[in-house]
């Protein structure tokens, strides 16, 4: 059976058709396989709102030598309060993680600089992962 759905994705919507395969034996998928078609010709930008010109920059790899803000669990970024290059002081909220249905405000660990930010608005994260570094 093939369903039809649209999706959102960083602003931009897409047309998908999900195709779901597989036996039901006695109720239950004995095997069950989801394929996907993404048509990015079909992409549109629903988002109407100014894009931020701060990107997260993932593609900078993990300083060992900046002091890091890590993810003290899994869970998703709500919020940033600070941008790249902000000072910061030790203590200061730089972000607001949403785990367990609760917000979890994070905390500089050291007064410093805003040197990169390695995570999006909306991004889930694992436990211990960088979110964010300052030097």
């Amino acid at each position: 059976m093939i369903k039809q759905y649209k999706i959102t994705v960083n602003g931009k919507l897409y047309d998908v058709s999900v195709e779901e395969v597989g036996e039901i034996l006695g109720g239950v998928h004995a095997s069950k396989s989801v394929s996907t078609f993404v048509n990015p010709n079909n992409a549109t930008n629903t988002n109407n709102e100014k894009q931020i010109a701060e990107k997260p920059q993932s593609a900078i790899p993990i300083d060992e030598n900046a002091i890091s803000v890590k993810a003290p669990m899994p869970g998703t970024i709500l919020s940033f309060t600070v941008s790249v290059g902000d000072e910061v002081s030790e203590g200061q909220v730089v972000a607001i993680l949403e785990a367990m249905k609760m917000e979890n405000e994070l905390t500089a660990p050291a007064s410093g600089k805003v040197k990169s930010i390695h995570v999006e608005k909306g991004s889930s994260v694992i436990e211990n992962q960088v979110i964010l570094q300052i030097s």
